[in-house]
């Protein structure tokens, strides 16, 4: 299918996966020659094959496989896709490894030939989609995603690289193809009637209406210029809630694949649009008004705490800056440029993830109808009031008030 697939190149299974770790030294101080092995494929992501495996004598020494499949799996052969980007997806983990190792997995090696990594087993720690859904709370989650994207973000600009180091990160992680599933999936397809949308049959007549909204295009279609031109920083590029590992004291990034040179905005926007969607979904997944509001509540105190963690961790990005080139009303303008990219592109997640081909669990995993549509047409209204409303923040608190101040529509009463 490419002409970049070695002749080594197998997908594995749960029964060849096995023999291919006995030929890895890097594992020998895992598993014994004499372990027998167990394995099981978790990979219900849109991408790619993910293998756990365990020695089943002691399944405390086990491993992640991560392998790339030429094509997306979530439509099959028909869309073909490099496996390149599990070579993006270990360079970023090396550099978000040195910058902030206390949240980013072990990688043990990265296979060119087979486009794998092999990596530390977060198996005491929950994707952070689900317990959300469950109404877990993660107390230390604003202050450890705040860090990381401070420190993963500002350390790859050009406020830190030298101009020659800078361009030359910029080729190595050019990532056209995934770019362009972000371009079409989060930018492109949800303002416009296309057969790969899917979204509740009763949000139809919303739906219809927010892609007639020229002056709301008009704004997607900024938010799609900026991610296309901007190579402001090394981002994440699909840093939601699902590529997120926590338990109550650990937080880790995972899945960069989609990680190129774009505006820092996107990362923030993804992390805030993502508790939004998930604040949408307790509109019908938690009943009682108190819970309810206990719950919303930590999740609204988070956004607001991880923007001012992050912005107290990019500090010392401007304390080595030149002061007179880079004023102190520049680096302001910059920090409240980043906010109000994040509300717009923040945005524009939430709608795809409404509207478009790969929905979010917290809504498309309601199980009843109206329900679901409740939850989806709350988080377009959302959604909308941070675009349209993005360049008059000035705040984390102002984004938060705009956002929550949001009521469904239910135009099938």
């Amino acid at each position: 299918m490419f002409g970049d697939l070695s002749s080594i190149y197998r997908p594995l299974t749960t029964e060849t996966v096995g023999a291919y770790i006995r030929t890895r030294p890097e594992l020998t101080a895992i598993f014994n020659p004499s372990d027998e092995l167990e394995a099981v494929e978790v990979g219900d992501g849109n991408l790619n094959l993910v293998f756990k495996i365990w020695a089943k004598a002691d399944p405390d020494r086990t491993i992640v496989l991560k392998q790339a499949l030429p094509y997306v799996r979530l439509v099959g052969d028909s869309w073909p896709l490099p496996p390149d980007r599990a070579r993006i997806e270990a360079q970023a983990l090396e550099i978000h490894s040195r910058l902030v190792p206390e949240h980013t997995p072990h990688v043990y090696f990265y296979d060119p030939d087979m486009y794998l990594t092999a990596m530390q087993n977060l198996n005491k720690h929950l994707i952070m989609r689900k317990g959300l859904i469950q109404g877990i709370k993660y107390p230390r989650f604003a202050e450890h995603i705040g860090t990381f994207m401070a420190r993963t973000l500002g350390s790859t600009s050009d406020l830190v690289l030298d101009y020659r180091a800078k361009k030359m990160e910029v080729a190595r992680f050019i990532n056209p193809e995934l770019c362009k599933i972000t371009e079409d999936l989060v930018f492109t397809e949800p303002y416009r009637v296309t057969e790969r949308n899917l979204f509740h049959k009763e949000l139809e007549p919303q739906v219809l209406a927010l892609q007639a909204d020229e002056a709301l295009r008009v704004e997607v279609a900024a938010m799609k210029e900026k991610f296309m031109t901007q190579a402001q920083a090394l981002v994440h590029g699909d840093l939601h809630t699902g590529s997120i590992m926590v338990n109550q004291t650990d937080t880790y990034v995972i899945d960069p694949e989609f990680a190129f040179y774009g505006p820092i905005g996107f990362d923030v926007g993804a992390v805030i649009a993502n508790l939004l969607l998930s604040y949408a979904s307790h509109e019908v997944r938690t009943a009682d008004l108190a819970q309810r509001a206990d719950f919303r509540k930590y999740l609204t105190d988070t956004i607001i705490q991880l923007w001012h963690v992050f912005v107290r961790e990019f500090q010392p990005v401007w304390d080595q800056v030149d002061p007179i080139n880079m004023p102190k009303g520049y680096q302001q303008n910059y920090m409240l440029n980043i906010l109000q990219d994040a509300a717009g592109m923040g945005a524009c997640k939430m709608m795809r993830r409404v509207i478009g081909l790969a929905g979010v669990e917290d809504i498309r995993g309601i199980e009843n109808a109206d329900d679901k549509a409740v939850a989806g047409s709350l988080a377009l209204n959302m959604a909308q009031a941070l675009l349209m409303n993005r360049k008059q923040f000035t705040t984390i608190e102002e984004i938060v008030e705009v956002a929550t101040g949001a009521k469904p529509t239910y135009p099938w009463k």
